[in-house]
Formats: structure tokens, C-alpha cells, sequence
């Protein structure tokens, strides 16, 4: 029998620290452990000196120190990451595009090569000419160079059926623990209580709809608050606008690390607002799916495949603060939401539901 041997690249490691592919490559793995996978993550240490390696959870780590800091530091780890995988035996799995160019390494060594091909990063706002001249090239690359693809949305399936024939792609999301209870304990330092407030939680960029929320949000006195977590920096003119426009009944506490914390303050949200407008399943509207949060979010096709028919959807400020006015005054709906989101989560987006298909997904390509 071919040994089971999976390598996972293109994330800065597990346990996660960082993000949503971290997230999902710390439960993915384990998971192919106790299945009789062999596993291996590359991990991206600060610093300098030799790779080494240790076990977490029965997966081998192979951790490679990276002196350079940045977006430059990320694609010299993976650099280093491409070229150690490709000297060993086993399936690769890249999560992400962003270097999709290294994978030729792979067809070089007649290594098999699953790569999730995460959003369309090229289209977003926040990057300039350069790096979206970069994605895009490496979109293309990870279409053309990978052995298969994953879509993590239907609206990414059929962009890569642009590029691909459509044999070549699964399309399977991301996942998250559904969240029962939370300690109600770990908010009241931020002044809040249980349903006192809604919450947004995304990177602070124009694409985003941050600033059209929050400006919706301020037009009068609530009586709650909204809660907005993510870095803010006086130097950066998008997110000093959005904190301009804030009424005092709009708070940031910053980018919260905490896990129990986030958590927390999702789970006693009186709903969830997500003002995302591309990308294919985000991990943030998903999770919120998990706790129950009611789901307020930007009218795309992304958004409502996701949250599904029991979300409402705003198109622009005006509607946003129409809804807004809606939902805060009405229980009965918000109830109805509530119960919507656990069932969308139920039929989709639960971890043994996600991880089961990428094993059934692997297993083909062994």
C-alpha cells in the first residue's frame, strides 16, 4: 500500500497564529493523523539559523528560520519551503496562490500538487500595480501548474473555469467549530454585555465597507455599540477616516489576538455585520455562522452563498442604516436570523463536514 504522506505549504505554520489558512492547515492535519496520514507543516520562524524540526499533535514541523520581515520574508519562506518539499516523496497541498510560480518545482519533480487557490487577491483594493500585476500572474501560474485545484466558493470555481477545465477543480469551503457558550466574563473589560452590541471584525480596507457601516452606524444614537476589531493606525488615511466618522457609541479595541476573547465577543454579539464586497468564503463570516450570529452583510454573490437566504444584505450607507434601524428593534427577526445562521452552518461549513471532503479529495491524488 503507498504510504499516505501529505505536505502542507503556504501558511506561517500551526498551531495558528495568523490567519484563516493557519486555522484550517491546524485542523486539517491533525485530523489525517488520526486517519493514518504521515503529515508535514512548514512553519516560518523569526530570525536566523538552520531548519529543524519537532512534533505537534503527531505532525512533523519543518521550521524554517527567516531573518527578512514582510511580504518579502513570506515568499522567501516559501521559497525555502518549495525547495525542501521538493526534495522529499509525498503529496503537496499549497494553501494559497501568492508564489504559485515555485510550484513548477513540483512538476519538475513529478510531485503531485493540490493547491487551494484561496480569492481572487488581484482584485483587491488595498494592493497597487505591482502586486497586482504579481497575483495575477501567480493566479494564472497556480491554475496552469497545480495537478488539481480547490475553489473554497462557487463564485472561485467559476473563475477558474475560466482558466482550467472544470474536471480539474472541487470546490469545498472553509470550516469552524459551532460555539455553544462563551465566557461572558471576558467582554466586560471592553464595557459591554451580552447583546449590547454588534460587531464587525475584518481588516480595516476601503473593500471592506467599513467606513459606509460605521457612517450608518453613527447617523443616530443607538443605545448599543458597535464593536469594530482590527489594527487602526493614525497614518493610514482609510482607517483615520473610518475613526472620523465614528459616533462614541462606535468602539475600537484593536486587533485582538486572543482566540477565547474573539470569541467571546462574536458569540454575545446581538448580530454580526460583514461588509466584505470579493473573496470567495471568508473565514470571519463563516465563523460567525458557528456561533449563531445573526448575519448583516454587503449584497454580493459571495456574501449570500455564504450566509445564505436568513442573512440581510446592504448595498450601500443608505440601506446599511435602513437595516440597521430594523434589526436593532426588532427581536423577532433577529431570532429568526439566529436560527438560520446555525442551520446554514449545520448544512455546510462544520469542520468534520470540510475536513472529510479534502481527505476524500487527497486520497485521489495519494
Amino acid at each position: 500500500m503507498t504510504e499516505r504522506h501529505v505536505r502542507i505549504l503556504g501558511t506561517r505554520g500551526v498551531p495558528a497564529a495568523h490567519g484563516g489558512f493557519e486555522t484550517f492547515a491546524e485542523h486539517l492535519a491533525p485530523y489525517l493523523v488520526e486517519r493514518g496520514w504521515r503529515v508535514t507543516v512548514y512553519c516560518q520562524e523569526d530570525g536566523t539559523g538552520p531548519v529543524f524540526e519537532d512534533e505537534w499533535r503527531g505532525v512533523r514541523r519543518v521550521r524554517m528560520p527567516v531573518a527578512t520581515v514582510g511580504a518579502v520574508g513570506t515568499v522567501v519562506f516559501d521559497w525555502k519551503s518549495t525547495l525542501h518539499a521538493a526534495g522529499e516523496k509525498g503529496l503537496v497541498v499549497t494553501l494559497g496562490y501568492n508564489t504559485a510560480v515555485f510550484c513548477a518545482l513540483y512538476r519538475l519533480k513529478g510531485l503531485k500538487n493540490v493547491i487551494n487557490m484561496d480569492g481572487i487577491e488581484w482584485r483587491r483594493q488595498k494592493w497597487g500595480t505591482v502586486a497586482k500585476t504579481w497575483f495575477w500572474l501567480n493566479d494564472w501560474a497556480g491554475c496552469w501548474l497545480g495537478n488539481h485545484l480547490v475553489a473554497d466558493h462557487p463564485e472561485i470555481a467559476r473563475h477558474l473555469a475560466t482558466r482550467v477545465r472544470a474536471d480539474k477543480i472541487t470546490m469545498i469551503p472553509y470550516g469552524s467549530d459551532r460555539v455553544d457558550d462563551a465566557d461572558a466574563g471576558l467582554i466586560a473589560p471592553y464595557g459591554l454585555q451580552p447583546g449590547g452590541y454588534a460587531i464587525l471584525i475584518a481588516r480595516a480596507e476601503p473593500e471592506n465597507s467599513i467606513l459606509e457601516v460605521v457612517r450608518a452606524w453613527s447617523r443616530k444614537p443607538r443605545g448599543r455599540k458597535l464593536v469594530v476589531l482590527g489594527k487602526y493606525e493614525a497614518g493610514h488615511a482609510y482607517q483615520r477616516a473610518v475613526q472620523a466618522a465614528a459616533s462614541d457609541e462606535v468602539l475600537f479595541p484593536g486587533a485582538i489576538y486572543d482566540k477565547s476573547v474573539v470569541q467571546s465577543l462574536r458569540f454575545h454579539a446581538l448580530f454580526y455585520v460583514h461588509g466584505h464586497r470579493v473573496g470567495g468564503t471568508n473565514p470571519s463570516l463563516v465563523e460567525a455562522l458557528g456561533a449563531g450570529n445573526p448575519v448583516l452583510a454587503h449584497n454580493n454573490p459571495f456574501n449570500r452563498w455564504v450566509a445564505g437566504e436568513g442573512a440581510r444584505y446592504f448595498s450601500d450607507e443608505d440601506e446599511c442604516a435602513e437595516l440597521l434601524d430594523r434589526l436593532l428593534t426588532d427581536q423577532a427577526e433577529l431570532a429568526r436570523m439566529q436560527t438560520a445562521s446555525r442551520a446554514r452552518h449545520a448544512e455546510a461549513f462544520t469542520w468534520e463536514k470540510v475536513l472529510g471532503e479534502y481527505e476524500r479529495l487527497l486520497m485521489r491524488w495519494v
